[in-house]
């Protein structure tokens, strides 16, 4: 793990900001290279003065739309033909890719903001977006919200730590469980809310 955060500090410091926006892009997609090991070397290299915390987060942020709309525009072009082929290895089926696409119509903004922040399903949440034609604003606008929030946590702790790695794997791992453990909560206040207001409308309605 040391070696592999030694390569990613030299190779983000030689290709710079260029360089953690197409790892974003790569991790955000398909590749399997985790953003906890690309932010934290580039907040590392903030604070040694080689590189400055804006520029970081947003070319980690963009990077990551792109990566995004490839998923997105595999979805939207090559169509449940494909997702069904693929998702065959994950165990999704025509039942399961309908339930997810019905449920992705009326609650897309905030699964796009939440899967941002979550492992595995950041690389996969774009796909039922793109399925579901989701508005290129919207999905845009809740991607970037989404991405910048753990890009930048991310990207203070390499800052905020340094060159301790081992604390820099613990942090990040406790932000991997405090994304999950803050999604979970975000997701039952919003299901709460849209109860009531169904219980309110069905109250008008009578």
């Amino acid at each position: 793990m040391h070696e592999a955060i030694d390569w990613l500090i030299n190779t983000i410091g030689s290709l710079g900001y260029t360089g953690i926006f197409l790892l974003m892009a790569m991790e955000s997609s398909v590749i399997p290279i985790p953003s906890e090991l690309v932010m934290p070397p580039a907040g590392y290299l903030v604070q040694q003065g080689r590189m400055e915390l804006a520029p970081v987060i947003l070319s980690g942020t963009f990077g990551s739309l792109l990566g995004a709309y490839v998923n997105y525009f595999v979805a939207r072009y090559l169509g449940r033909p494909f997702l069904l082929k693929v998702g065959h290895y994950v165990g999704i089926n025509e039942h399961k890719l309908g339930y997810i696409e019905n449920y992705f119509n009326s609650h897309g903004e905030i699964s796009t903001f939440i899967g941002r922040l979550l492992p595995v399903v950041r690389h996969l949440i774009s796909l039922p977006a793109g399925l579901a034609a989701m508005n290129h604003l919207k999905f845009s606008i809740y991607t970037l919200l989404g991405s910048a929030l753990w890009i930048s946590t991310l990207t203070w702790i390499g800052y905020l730590l340094g060159e301790n790695r081992e604390l820099v794997l613990q942090y990040s791992h406790q932000a991997v469980l405090a994304a999950i453990t803050g999604s979970i909560l975000l997701v039952v206040i919003y299901l709460a809310y849209h109860r009531r207001k169904k219980l309110k409308l069905a109250q008008v309605a009578e």
